[in-house]
């Protein structure tokens, strides 16, 4: 049932996972411990986790537009309030909630101004919105490796550097923009090992995520050469790969 949402967070969930808690520090800051939180575009439930460790989960709620990721996440925290819906038509009532967070989400939105627009009239005054993107334009990303791997053997490959929110100051103009006051942006760094690079590479392979496709789509010799230049980039392993992610966030 859950191949879909297991098959993102091999990929993805293994950067994701570490990169929430220092999110939350973010999206939290001023929050009280009581407070109502939203998780926008939660996908599997990697935030939403946090999110439920340090507020219960009575407390929490999430969505996403994937049913498969709304059913994992639902069944991973049966006592939040996980539904399905998009960031900019939030099922959610003016001003229901302290904390509206978005994790790696706001470059998907088909309309990232709109979404974090609807963030804000479901925020309560005084409360915070956050989001955050990963370092896709300075190209140290989660996954800016295989970008760099992938361009160099057909440079027509469309990659996430210029997707919204992926390069330094781009979350504070869309906050200012959505009415968010005192914006702040900051980067946030996680380091993930890997014992080989077979454990690394595999879940590129799934088809998973723009890169997934991206990958997919090339011949079978231009795959080849960006597997070699990956593995003569990071090694056989072991080895750790650092992601940078922004992290944005504004007071309703």
């Amino acid at each position: 049932m859950f191949e879909v949402a297991d098959a993102y967070i091999s990929f993805m969930g293994r950067f994701s996972t570490p990169l929430a808690p220092l999110f939350a520090d973010v999206g939290l800051a001023g929050v009280p411990p009581a407070a109502t939180v939203l998780d926008v575009g939660c996908g599997p439930g990697m935030l939403t986790a946090e999110l439920v460790r340090r507020h219960g989960a009575a407390q929490v709620a999430a969505v996403d537009p994937v049913a498969t990721f709304v059913a994992a996440a639902a069944a991973a925290h049966p006592g939040a309030d996980v539904r399905r819906a998009t960031a900019e038509a939030l099922p959610f009532t003016d001003e229901s909630f302290d904390a509206t967070l978005a994790q790696l989400v706001v470059h998907f939105m088909s309309d990232p101004l709109g979404g974090l627009s609807e963030m804000r009239r479901v925020t309560r005054p005084g409360g915070r919105v956050s989001a955050c993107v990963w370092d896709h334009g300075g190209g140290t990303g989660a996954l800016s490796a295989f970008w760099r791997a992938i361009l160099a053997v057909d440079p027509t490959v469309t990659d996430e550097a210029t997707l919204p929110g992926s390069n330094a100051g781009d979350l504070t103009r869309l906050l200012a923009d959505a009415g968010l006051r005192e914006v702040t942006e900051v980067p946030l760094t996680v380091s993930v090992p890997f014992a080989t690079f077979e454990e690394w590479w595999a879940p590129y392979t799934l088809g998973v995520g723009t890169a997934g496709v991206a990958f997919a789509a090339l011949p079978g010799d231009q795959q080849d050469r960006v597997v070699e230049l990956l593995r003569d980039e990071l090694g056989d392993g072991p080895f750790a790969v650092t992601a940078t992610a922004w992290a944005g966030s504004g007071v309703r």
